[in-house]
């Protein structure tokens, strides 16, 4: 067995994967701030959603794939790789004439970018024992909150100082650091298979499958009513090429998700939960930011102060729940946790009304942030350790999708949910004389922030937003009550400080501890 590196190595090691999981975060934060500039200089406001919705789908189908490719092929080359082509669409986006060709390239950006965080998170899943996972996955909650809070600030920054090209060439750089720093000093034992089999149709299948689920979560009750025919179309589509690939993938060599992985009651629980997670805590993340500024009046910059408590929260569950499970071994009742402390957070969340202040609001939130943080990187690490060495990469992709999907799904359900409840209040609360009053405001007929508008225009808006809102959160309270259900059936299989060596072992592959010579992945 290899020496352990030094604690130096490791420190450079996991700076270059902590910046590229940054770029691919920032990423998103930063471009949604861009794209009214961006509309102003290219025009094609008619298009300009496909600018997020081509890339979340593109990001969406390589995320599982990339997990898999990685196993076949080497996890650093892939991730190297997905780095690349991530750079290559950044560089492309920024140098668009057109929004159809800023579509196009942000699609080829979103191909790579799915393969940042599974890439990343399946070498660390190689790289280190299952309890050593638990601490080094920990600060990648950082990366996540120090994104999402400085996204915006620096999008606003970079589009009205230097042009919101430079959104996308801004990745330039900071992916050659992270190319160079992954490629002098991260180091794997070989991972790729000696003779790799692509599984060609389970893919092209489920690449449909995720096409057409996300465009069914995103257009449905929104574009488009959830009973008309697009909607009715792409949800039997989805569910026809689910069946498919379900079949393709019993008979394959090498199935793109091996169903010998969903056997294990411990990861088919795992996925099941990350999707309700998705859900409720990635979900519901918009309508949070809506409450601070629809309902209590919150200019942006207050409503990101609001919002700090839950990414605070989030960070501290996450870094402590990283550590502890780094000491002793154990996991299973941190979903449990997860699942009950949202339930609680949920609940707090759903008697919220117009009277209710941001400083309740907030420790409501912050609720919330810790029960994310509690679940987050476990059901990770749990679903790792359940899966062989050769798998790692694909349970990896698995879960992240997963939560992907169930994102995707309770945003979608949520919008529905709220529009069709504000859409039976406005009425009640907008006198005619109020409604004359917002026309001519110049806002439009729904704001996202009653900020700025005359106190009864205000007040009015206010008391119909809080009342959308609230079965919002209501309905997310089954879901954690489901949530929490699952968690209490997970097994705890204890997570060792080397890998597992046993016959019982999930694993069977002894712990690959890091070469000191180039890896020949």
């Amino acid at each position: 067995m290899a020496a352990t590196p030094a604690p130096r190595h490791i420190r450079v090691m996991m700076a270059g994967l902590m910046v590229t999981v940054f770029m691919g975060m920032l990423d998103g934060q930063i471009v949604a701030t861009s794209l009214p500039k961006v509309v102003t200089d290219l025009g094609g406001l008619n298009l300009f959603a496909w600018v997020t919705t081509g890339y979340i789908i593109a990001a969406s189908t390589t995320t599982p794939l990339s997990g898999k490719l990685g196993d076949l092929f080497g996890r650093k080359r892939v991730l190297m790789v997905s780095i690349v082509v991530f750079m290559a669409g950044s560089l492309a986006s920024g140098l668009a004439g057109s929004m159809q060709l800023l579509i196009a390239f942000r699609v080829v950006q979103g191909l790579g970018a799915g393969g940042l965080v599974t890439g990343v998170l399946s070498i660390i899943g190689a790289l280190f024992s299952p309890r050593e996972r638990a601490r080094y996955q920990s600060y990648l909650a950082m990366v996540f909150a120090v994104a999402a809070l400085a996204g915006p600030a620096i999008g606003g920054v970079l589009t009205d100082g230097l042009g919101w090209r430079w959104v996308f060439f801004i990745n330039l750089p900071i992916g050659v650091a992270a190319l160079l720093v992954l490629g002098a000093w991260l180091r794997l034992p070989p991972s790729g298979r000696r003779d790799p089999v692509v599984d060609y149709p389970g893919i092209a299948l489920l690449s449909g499958a995720i096409v057409t689920l996300i465009l069914f979560a995103s257009w449905g009750g929104s574009r488009y009513p959830w009973g008309s025919p697009v909607i009715v179309l792409l949800g039997t589509a989805t569910l026809l090429l689910g069946a498919l690939f379900t079949s393709v993938e019993r008979r394959a060599v090498e199935p793109v998700m091996p169903p010998h992985l969903f056997r294990d009651s411990t990861f088919s629980l795992c996925v099941a939960v990350a999707l309700i997670g998705g859900a409720v805590f990635l979900g519901s993340i918009n309508f949070l930011a809506l409450f601070v500024q629809g309902v209590t009046g919150a200019s942006a910059t207050v409503s990101g102060l609001v919002l700090l408590p839950m990414m605070f929260g989030l960070v501290v569950s996450t870094m402590v729940t990283g550590q502890v499970i780094s000491r002793t071994g154990s996991y299973k009742w941190f979903p449990v946790a997860s699942m009950a402390v949202g339930l609680v957070g949920a609940v707090l969340l759903s008697t919220m009304t117009a009277g209710t202040s941001r400083f309740s609001a907030a420790l409501y939130m912050l609720l919330l942030g810790v029960a994310s943080g509690l679940s987050q990187q476990v059901l990770m690490i749990a679903a790792q350790n359940t899966a062989p060495a050769r798998d790692i990469g694909t349970a990896t992709g698995t879960l992240t999708m997963a939560r992907q999907a169930g994102s995707a799904l309770g945003l979608s359900v949520f919008a529905t949910i709220f529009y069709t409840r504000l859409g039976d209040r406005l009425p009640r609360y907008l006198s005619p004389e109020l409604r004359a009053e917002l026309g001519t405001s110049g806002a439009p007929v729904s704001p996202a922030t009653t900020h700025g508008l005359s106190g009864p225009l205000a007040h009015a808006l206010s008391r119909a937003y809080a009342d959308a809102l609230s079965p919002v959160f209501t309905a997310t309270v089954p879901l954690l009550a489901a949530g929490l259900v699952m968690a209490l059936f997970l097994r705890n299989v204890p997570l060792q400080k080397t890998d597992r060596s046993t016959p019982a072992a999930p694993r069977t592959e002894a712990h690959m501890a890091i070469a000191t010579e180039p890896d020949k992945d």
